[in-house]
């Protein structure tokens, strides 16, 4: 598992790379503007950063689903599933280094916003104000239609829902590209179909989610309890496809 996880990872680093040196020079400008005080760079890097850390983690996660896409579809790709490995090893190779890749994303690009906030407020004298700032920015913020609590307890069981959210939408995008290489294969409008497929699959997720969250009255509770249910859908669409795979698939 091992192995395949490092072969997953060496078709996917250049661009975590490109993502690591865009964010690199992005926070050069921003410490340049900030200690020399040149407001136009500080704004720009700002911005750029903001969506670095949107769209970073989002690449990532569709990288992957395109790279699944490709080995299912090409005879370079296709030789994979030649090896002495089972389906499971190779879908699980993919899951894992996707999801390490998303949650490491994922926690130092918020470790770097802190940073970046922290050095903003020291500069300007007013680092006294940061935590009465985010606060009042969060509290403007609602999740199931109920307000985000501000402490460490909430943001860390808010981040925790928002990434297991979206591993389980990369691992129901797996599902669908598997279904239209393995079902679907040389049917018409198949790539449409898996699509549609796809949306169909978030949309019955997130309504179950909702039912098993409606009465949840404490916004932590129900954030940790909806990235719960994400992980446990995950492991679901993890097996079926593997199983599709594996029988459709494996040769």
């Amino acid at each position: 598992m091992l192995k395949l996880m490092k072969y997953e990872f060496r078709k996917t680093w250049f661009t975590k790379l490109i993502l690591l040196g865009i964010t690199a020079v992005a926070e050069i400008a921003f410490l340049i503007g900030l200690y020399l005080e040149k407001e136009t760079t500080l704004g720009l890097s700002v911005l750029l950063l903001v969506f670095l850390a949107l769209g970073g983690v989002l690449v990532i996660g569709l990288e992957s689903v395109v790279t699944l896409h490709r080995d299912l579809n090409t005879k370079q790709g296709y030789m994979l599933f030649m090896t002495p490995n089972t389906s499971y090893s190779v879908l699980g190779a993919k899951v894992l280094e996707c999801s390490l890749s998303i949650l490491i994303g994922g926690a130092f690009y918020f470790a770097l916003g802190s940073l970046d906030l922290t050095l903003l407020f020291a500069k300007s004298g007013e680092l006294n104000r940061l935590w009465e700032i985010i606060q009042d920015f969060l509290s403007r913020m609602t999740f199931a239609n109920r307000a985000l609590i501000i402490d460490m307890e909430g943001m860390a069981s808010f981040v925790f829902c928002l990434l297991a959210g979206w591993i389980l939408t990369v691992i129901t995008a797996y599902f669908a590209v598997v279904i239209s290489a393995a079902l679907l294969n040389g049917k018409r409008f198949n790539g449409l179909l898996s699509f549609v497929l796809f949306l169909a699959l978030s949309w019955f997720i997130g309504w179950v989610a909702r039912i098993a969250t409606a009465s949840i009255p404490s916004i932590n509770v129900l954030l940790l309890v909806d990235g719960a249910i994400s992980l446990a859908f995950t492991a679901v669409m993890y097996v079926i496809t593997a199983i599709i795979m594996e029988r459709k698939l494996s040769v």
